[in-house]
């Protein structure tokens, strides 16, 4: 291997770097975006079980922040209420939005590093191709024919196009695959979210006619 990127010249070593930036990239995304670390689906079980008449305490809601990604969200939805049990739909659908804009925040690390390796290997292949084709037309200038000239620039054009593709289709192969969880992970959190907010709604409605049947004079 050593003696192939000595031979393939400096401009592999871009490349070099390029493939071990997207290899640890992939492996911490895969990592990463497994549904149990996102949207487990003891939650989601749990979720529709939820029972809207009774909050949480506080170390419940802690836990279900760590718990994983979706889990945030619902955690910043759950703290709004207890702190305000009269918060208006509008304000705590916010909250649930900017939870949510957040989570997707996380869900995307890395993949636009990702794909850009992909975009970006072909040409660096392509700029060591071009680098020995340079090195073969000097090779070749009348009265100065260089045959080890020649075999070093051959191998700096193949070598480097080869390696460059080489590092090209995994990294885009698995960009396109976590995005396409990504956008699953999305509209799986989404639906969950809406769901809960209907079901928070209920508390906080229920919190409001309170207060006003207290405020009505008369009232039992």
């Amino acid at each position: 291997m050593l003696s192939i990127l000595q031979a393939a010249g400096w401009p592999i070593w871009p490349l070099v770097a390029c493939s071990f930036i997207a290899l640890a990239l992939i492996f911490e995304r895969f990592y990463s975006l497994r549904a149990e670390r996102i949207v487990p689906p003891a939650l989601l079980a749990d979720l529709r079980q939820f029972d809207a008449a009774q909050m949480p305490s506080a170390d419940v809601v802690d836990k279900l922040n760590q718990s994983s990604l979706l889990g945030e969200v619902l955690a910043e939805g759950l703290r709004a209420v207890i702190d305000e049990p009269r918060i208006s739909d509008q304000h705590l659908r916010e909250v649930f939005e900017r939870a949510g804009r957040r989570g997707v925040r996380q869900l995307e690390r890395y993949l636009t590093t990702l794909g850009s390796i992909a975009t970006a290997a072909p040409l660096l292949g392509l700029l060591g191709t071009v680098i020995g084709m340079i090195e073969i037309f000097g090779s070749q200038a009348p009265g100065s024919g260089n045959p080890a000239q020649l075999a070093h620039g051959i191998s700096i054009a193949l070598y480097n196009t080869a390696f460059g593709l080489i590092v090209a289709i995994p990294a885009l192969l698995c960009h396109r695959h976590f995005r396409a969880l990504v956008e699953n992970f999305e509209m799986e959190i989404e639906q969950a979210a809406e769901r809960f907010y209907h079901q928070l709604t209920r508390h906080t409605h229920a919190a409001m006619r309170a207060a006003r049947q207290a405020a009505t004079p008369g009232a039992a």
